[in-house]
C-alpha cells in the first residue's frame, strides 16, 4: 500500500519522502528512500523528514513491541520455559501528532473488531487530519478495501480495488480536503 500510494503523490506532482523498514518492495525511483531496521529508527528518520513536510501519511506497520532486553549471545536450552518481556515502542504517527507545526497528518488502522469505533479513537490520539480504515486482508494482497473517516467520525470516502486504485482515491481526497483547501489560505 505504501508504495501505490506514494506512487499515486508522484502522479499528482508531490515530492515523496518515504521511510521504509525491511520490507520486499520496490519503491518508485521519484521518492526519496529512508532504509530503517526498527521502529526507533523508523521514528527518528521520521521526526527529521517530517520536520521539512507538509503532511504525512503513516501507511506503515511497525512494531507496537520489542524485547525488553536482548541477549548479546545465543539463549541455550535448559529445559524450562523461557519468560521474554516485550516493552511498547514510540508510537511513530501519534509522536509526529503532537510534534506537527501546521502539518496535515493521514492514519492507517488495520482493525479486526470494533472497526470505526478504534479507527476514531486511533484518529483522536494521533491529531490524524483522516483515518484510512482497512481489515487484515489487506496485508500481502494485491487489492484492499478501504473507508476514510474525518474528525467528527463520518466516512467520507470508501474505496475497493487494486491498492494503486485505492492508493489513488484516497490521495484525492487527501488533494481535495486538506492540500487544496491549506493552499487557498
Amino acid at each position: 500500500m505504501g508504495r501505490a500510494l506514494a506512487e499515486a503523490a508522484l502522479d499528482l506532482g508531490h515530492e515523496v519522502t518515504i521511510v521504509s523498514g525491511p520490507v520486499d518492495v520496490v519503491y518508485p525511483t521519484g521518492a526519496r528512500v529512508i532504509d530503517v531496521v526498527s521502529t526507533e529508527e523508523m521514528l527518528a528518520a521520521s521526526r527529521a523528514a517530517f520536520a521539512n513536510a507538509q503532511g504525512v501519511i503513516g501507511a506503515a506497520a511497525p512494531c507496537d513491541y520489542r524485547p525488553e532486553r536482548i541477549e548479546p549471545h545465543k539463549i541455550a536450552k535448559t529445559g524450562e520455559p523461557l519468560l521474554v518481556k516485550l516493552e511498547e515502542t514510540d508510537d511513530v504517527v501519534a509522536t509526529l501528532g503532537r510534534e506537527k507545526t501546521g502539518q496535515w497528518m493521514v492514519g492507517f488502522a488495520l482493525e479486526t473488531e470494533d472497526h470505526r469505533l478504534r479507527a476514531l479513537a486511533k484518529l483522536e490520539k494521533k491529531s490524524c487530519d483522516l483515518m484510512v480504515l482497512n481489515g487484515p486482508e489487506a496485508m500481502d494482497s494485491l487489492n484492499n478495501q478501504v473507508e476514510i473517516l474525518d474528525p467528527a467520525g463520518h466516512v467520507v470516502a470508501a474505496y475497493a480495488g487494486t491498492k494503486e486504485a485505492v492508493a489513488q482515491g484516497i490521495l484525492l481526497e487527501i488533494q481535495k480536503r486538506l492540500i487544496e483547501p491549506r493552499s487557498e489560505s
